[in-house]
């Protein structure tokens, strides 16, 4: 298929009616979901995840993706009159965004939040429709060497790069492994795991594990704090940035733009930590410095532009290759396969479809968000005063439906309710749910390709080693792992 037959199949498929409607129904859910601090993004799609499966895949990942791109927006408005972020990847927007407030300057900020979003989600979806094809044929190179070793980096990345310690995101990593394994072994049929159990012999069922871990956990953590939100009170006038705003805004709206997207492919790369970096970035290259956390617009449109322009980066990996960057894209992975569409190198071939309407459903999707962003943050605010008592009944009621519409039973929502206290735990003892969930949805494919890779090396190892990409895979992972001991060696040595 040519690119103008590509296009024109992605125009038309955008716009159907089902996926018009779809497309305004997630960016409108991702924009409450990043305003209403509480649950995040991979809460609102496990538990929505359910809902999806009487709907066509195209309508089912252009919902998903506008609740995913959505949040982003949604997260700058609690930000920046709230200071407490919807999203995590909006943490770095409360530093200037809420100083700004402070000043009086709450709608230049809001403004100048939605434009970059809007400027950087147009250049994510643009650099996703040229590389994620390019990509996908050099994919076809790919045998089951190059997909373990790619795997294994990715798992490995999402470690490294979360929040927490390491040592407690590999534990998470393993845990997600075994618990990978529960079910029938694919080539053999043997039960392992199950303790007798039929109801595992088809393994755990992905959503009400996620569910459990991010939705009915982050429910249990909030129940015990002291409800505190300040809204702050300020006219929302000048929602338009003067052009001081906009020579002060353009660099950075670029700069994040390009990380954001970059950094957003790379496997464990984050909305979060490409705000972050952005932020870094624009502190670095601006001529005030010391302006930063005192109302920098810079601190504003870079990390916003960042963080939209990574959701698109994200995509590319999954669509391309099958391989989820981050949590968000583990559970549309799963979404994929549920669906009958499987991502990778074969899914432009096979359902061009689906790739080019969610590529073009986007475009209209950022628009959306603009009309809904700027116009009705009144309304947002509002939705802000709207207490957690009553919030999170009705959080907790979506995640018992959605648990136990997976397989009619109220095993599903047994299994909810054990994740949910496992994943309450963890957030405690400050243990990340995120590189479990990647372990999980990934371990029955890392399987399945080390299995490969071994069949036809008739059990030899170094066929990882023969084939280079899955050698220069195994080699930064080797690095990866053994740099968080150079310190400790040090001290050894010293």
């Amino acid at each position: 298929m040519g690119f103008l037959e590509a296009v024109h199949l992605g125009i038309i498929t955008a716009i159907q009616p089902a996926s018009l409607f779809f497309c305004f129904v997630g960016v409108t859910i991702g924009t409450l979901i990043g305003v209403l601090p509480g649950i995040g993004t991979s809460g609102t799609v496990a538990i929505l995840l359910p809902i999806t499966f009487n709907l066509s895949p195209v309508s089912a990942i252009i919902m998903l993706a506008g609740i995913y791109y959505g949040a982003m927006y949604g997260g700058s408005i609690t930000s920046i009159l709230v200071n407490i972020p919807g999203e995590a990847a909006s943490v770095v927007t409360c530093i200037d965004g809420y100083a700004m407030a402070r000043k009086g300057r709450a709608g230049a900020a809001l403004g100048i939040a939605a434009f970059g979003s809007f400027i950087a989600g147009y250049f994510g979806i643009i650099m996703l429709a040229f590389l994620a094809p390019a990509l996908s044929r050099l994919a076809f190179d790919f045998g089951p060497p190059e997909f373990f070793s790619l795997m294994v980096l990715g798992l490995t990345l999402s470690t490294y790069i979360g929040s927490g310690s390491i040592l407690k995101s590999l534990m998470m990593v393993v845990l997600g492994l075994i618990l990978g394994c529960v079910g029938q072994d694919p080539i053999t049929a043997t039960p392992r795991l199950t303790y007798g159990s039929a109801n595992l012999l088809d393994g755990l069922d992905m959503v009400p594990v996620v569910m459990g871990l991010f939705g009915l956990s982050e429910v249990m953590l909030n129940i015990e704090q002291n409800e505190n939100r300040i809204i702050y009170q300020a006219k929302l006038k000048g929602l338009l940035p003067n052009i001081d705003d906009w020579k002060r805004s353009l660099l950075p709206i670029g700069r994040g733009s390009v990380l954001g997207f970059f950094i957003g492919i790379i496997p464990g790369g984050t909305a979060m930590v490409s705000s972050f970096v952005s932020y870094a970035v624009e502190k670095k290259f601006s001529k005030h410095p010391e302006e930063f956390g005192k109302g920098a617009i810079e601190g504003v449109a870079g990390p916003e532009a960042a963080n939209n322009s990574a959701t698109m980066g994200a995509m590319v990996p999954l669509l391309t290759l099958g391989i989820p960057s981050n949590v968000v894209m583990a559970l549309f992975l799963a979404a994929l396969m549920i669906h009958g569409t499987p991502p990778g190198p074969m899914l432009l071939v096979n359902h061009p479809e689906l790739f080019w309407g969610v590529i073009f459903s986007m475009f209209i999707g950022n628009i959306l968000l603009l009309i809904l962003n700027l116009p009705l943050i009144p309304l947002w605010v509002k939705l802000l005063e709207v207490p957690y008592k009553i919030l999170f009944p009705l959080i907790i009621l979506f995640c018992l439906i959605g648990a136990f519409s997976v397989s009619s039973t109220t095993f599903g929502m047994g299994i909810m309710i054990l994740f949910g206290m496992i994943g309450y735990l963890m957030k405690k003892y400050e243990y990340e749910a995120g590189p479990l969930v990647l372990a999980f949805i990934l371990g029955p494919m890392l399987e399945t390709a080390l299995r490969q890779s071994l069949i036809v090396a008739h059990g030899s190892f170094s066929i990882f080693m023969q084939k280079p990409i899955s050698m220069v895979s195994l080699v930064i992972t080797i690095l990866f792992l053994l740099f968080p001991l150079i310190p400790f060696l040090k001290k050894r040595w010293s």
